[in-house]
């Protein structure tokens, strides 16, 4: 794997500060059933990193404690942890937003049979990673079989109201194959829902995400001499006015340890959080601490999120 890190700093992209926390995001390990070509976390089936019982009961702790709206479950895939359903449970009984960060195949992985009836009893919002409509595309990317058993993840969610109910949002989330910008998202929407139609498949929205140059994506340009000429393609189009509603500023991640980044992306790059002149902020740093107008660490990579139309977990910010 060939560090991205030195090639991203010094930086500069603009300095910014958050707003109000909303948003916590949860990386509960690298271990996923599947190896994606694109994937920042360079996460698969080798991973054997894992959230443990003590430090989801400090995550538990950190939002019992603070106004957090969204928990944000991700991974790897999340649902392999053993504690992503107490999670997800506790956070209901709190009265929070649940994600599922889904790469859709999960729900066919032995173990895992009652997992989509789990998410629709406690009104577990979907997005579910779906690079293309094509199963060529996907499988490329993915890896062979991949677009037949997502379908049939989308046909199985479904069937239990998702995409229909207005309590079971499913959405999707697409991002490039090659070194390029996302296209317009509600265009592409427009191509999903009239594609995925035709296989009887209904979901909420489509979210597109520009991949970052970091690790297994990052290294891959390296290797192809296409790293500084994709960063380049971000700069040039940088939209400043995307700054105001980076997801940086109402989020923040963990990851499986407890330690505490801006974003995944942040957290891949082993960037932490700025705190108090720390090397690195852990969860339990955090538990009476607003961090309301603390600086957010930046480096080229953020580019990225203001490109075109914008990028964030939630999809296009203009």
């Amino acid at each position: 794997m060939l560090a991205t890190l030195p090639l991203l700093e010094p930086s500069q992209f603009p300095k910014i500060r958050r707003k109000q926390l909303q948003i916590l995001q949860v990386n509960l390990g690298y271990r996923c059933n599947q190896q994606c070509l694109h994937c920042h976390v360079n996460a698969g089936p080798k991973r054997s990193e894992t959230m443990s019982d003590e430090t989801a009961t400090q995550v538990k702790m950190f939002f019992q404690q603070h106004p957090i709206k969204v928990l944000d479950l991700t991974g790897g895939a999340p649902e392999l942890n053993p504690v992503f359903r107490d999670l997800v449970m506790t956070a209901k009984a709190q009265g929070l937003a649940v994600i599922d960060r889904c790469n859709l195949t999960i729900l066919s992985e032995s173990g895992q049979e009652d997992l989509a009836v789990f998410l629709a009893q406690h009104q577990v919002e979907i997005i579910a990673s779906l690079p293309c409509y094509l199963e060529e595309n996907v499988d490329k990317q993915r890896g062979k079989g991949v677009f037949e058993q997502s379908v049939a993840g989308l046909k199985q969610l479904n069937a239990l109201g998702y995409g229909k109910d207005p309590k079971l949002k499913l959405n999707l989330m697409y991002n490039p194959i090659d070194p390029i910008l996302p296209p317009t998202q509600t265009v592409l929407e427009a191509d999903y829902k009239a594609k995925l139609k035709q296989l009887g498949i209904a979901f909420n929205h489509l979210y597109t995400l520009t991949n970052m140059p970091i690790q297994r994506f990052g290294s891959a340009l390296i290797s192809k001499g296409q790293f500084h000429p994709y960063i380049a393609l971000l700069k040039s189009a940088y939209q400043s006015e995307n700054l105001k509603s980076v997801m940086c500023r109402t989020l923040i991640s963990v990851d499986w340890l407890g330690y505490v980044y801006d974003c995944d992306f942040n957290q891949m790059l082993d960037l932490p959080l700025q705190w108090q002149q720390q090397a690195k902020v852990h969860l339990t740093d955090l538990m009476n601490t607003d961090l309301t107008q603390n600086p957010i660490c930046v480096a080229d990579h953020c580019y990225g999120c203001t490109a075109g139309e914008g990028s964030s977990c939630g999809g296009a910010l203009s």
